[in-house]
């Protein structure tokens, strides 16, 4: 059984014993508020992984499963996440500000609240995520292409009641 600071260490320096653990369990695994910024990861198993709180910023993550994780206020803040699978993943406040995000696929993740201001997510599937109308986005935000997104969903911007609330505090201080 390994702590949760050797399970970080496994995966920044030996991701095939860390997948080959995982396998061997069976509960979810609590890597809640690590830091995982600044460096690669590659085809790490995070599959059913609570992972809230914790950064990935600046980090390259490809191919990595996250299907069924905790990813409540996790910080994805330019990183570069590529083919990664966001499965029945729960991304409430999670922040991919500046990030991109390509070829990746969310189909049943709970969106709501999800930080994507500035963000490019270019051929990423959002088509089955929950909640997409509730994220946080802004003009410069990329979205994919219509058929990868909900049908109902609108990508034009529209500032939100806290945002408007917030300029209108700024021009009354003049």
């Amino acid at each position: 059984m390994y702590s949760k600071e050797e399970l970080a260490e496994l995966i920044i320096k030996n991701p095939e014993e860390y997948n080959s653990y995982k396998k061997t369990i069976d509960e979810g695994l609590d890597l809640t508020e690590l830091d995982f910024s600044n460096i690669t990861l590659e085809e790490i198993d995070f599959s059913k992984t609570e992972l809230a709180g914790t950064s990935f910023v600046d980090s390259h993550i490809s191919n990595c499963n996250f299907t069924g994780s905790d990813l409540n206020a996790a910080d994805f803040t330019r990183a570069n996440v590529v083919e990664c699978d966001f499965t029945e993943s729960i991304l409430n406040g999670t922040d991919f500000s500046y990030a991109t995000v390509n070829y990746c696929s969310f189909p049943d993740a709970d969106m709501a609240g999800c930080i994507v201001k500035e963000a490019e997510l270019t051929d990423s599937d959002f088509s089955a995520s929950l909640n997409l109308p509730a994220t946080r986005a802004d003009e410069t935000t990329i979205w994919p292409d219509n058929d990868l997104l909900p049908d109902d969903f609108d990508t034009n911007y529209t500032k939100d009641n806290n945002e408007e609330e917030e300029e209108e505090s700024r021009i009354s201080d003049y």
